[in-house]
């Protein structure tokens, strides 16, 4: 994907509503995204982040199928990592403690309705986490963000009339290890990194998500508005 060039400055400026939601079973985060996705394409919910770390899960985008999955579904059992079939596009991936995951659920009508700027945006609210003392950089054809030849963000999306849901996996401080059982992204040989692995020091979560919604608001040009909680039972 080559460089989008964004001016935010020119757009009008939109509150999003931001739910910090904590640890999250995938399940119920995916749950929640799709009944605000649903809600804001008939106009009865506001733009809304969901900012989550999720307990251990692979999930499988909508065109993928289960070649790159390397280990029997019997293991991932034994060892607690729940799979799940979704339907963002891209390939498998793993989402776990000590992982970053933003899900914006936005009517694209207030961002210029183009899919191609969003992810853009998405990539460079991980780029931005330079502040970290890393250099995170775009692969052409490849969304998320790099480190030299290592992988710290991932990018999956899917957009219904515009209203957007899934969104970036950033690895703040977790452990890889079940990045092993999977050829991530569908990319074999792929290995994947962490801020606090590139820092060269531990990385909270609590940091992390501070900075996070500090650059979300400036790449995506609008106010973050907290609120205390959005219920995750169906």
């Amino acid at each position: 994907m080559g460089e989008v060039v964004v001016s935010v400055a020119a757009e009008r400026t939109v509150t999003v509503r931001l739910v910090a939601l904590g640890r999250t079973r995938y399940e119920d985060a995916l749950a929640l995204q799709r009944r605000l996705q649903a809600a804001r394409k008939l106009g009865q919910a506001p733009d809304t982040l969901l900012l989550t770390e999720h307990d251990p899960v692979l999930t499988v985008g909508r065109n993928a199928g289960l070649e790159h999955l390397l280990v029997p579904h019997a293991e991932l059992a034994a060892r607690g990592i729940a799979l799940v079939r979704v339907e963002r596009g891209g390939d498998i991936t793993y989402h776990g403690p000590g992982q970053l995951v933003a899900y914006p659920i936005l009517d694209l009508t207030g961002f210029g309705r183009d899919v191609r700027r969003h992810i853009w945006r998405l990539e460079e609210t991980a780029v931005r986490l330079a502040r970290f003392g890393v250099r995170g950089e775009r692969r052409p054809g490849t969304p998320g963000i790099w480190v030299g030849a290592r992988k710290v963000a991932s990018v999956g999306v899917y957009i219904s009339r515009w209203v957007t849901m899934h969104g970036i996996a950033i690895n703040v401080d977790m452990d890889l290890t079940p990045f092993t059982f999977i050829h991530p992204c569908g990319l074999v040989g792929l290995e994947m990194t962490t801020l606090a692995q590139e820092c060269g020091r531990h990385v909270l979560m609590e940091e992390a998500a501070r900075v996070y919604r500090e650059t979300f608001a400036a790449v995506f040009g609008c106010r973050l508005e907290p609120i205390l909680a959005v219920g995750l039972a169906p």
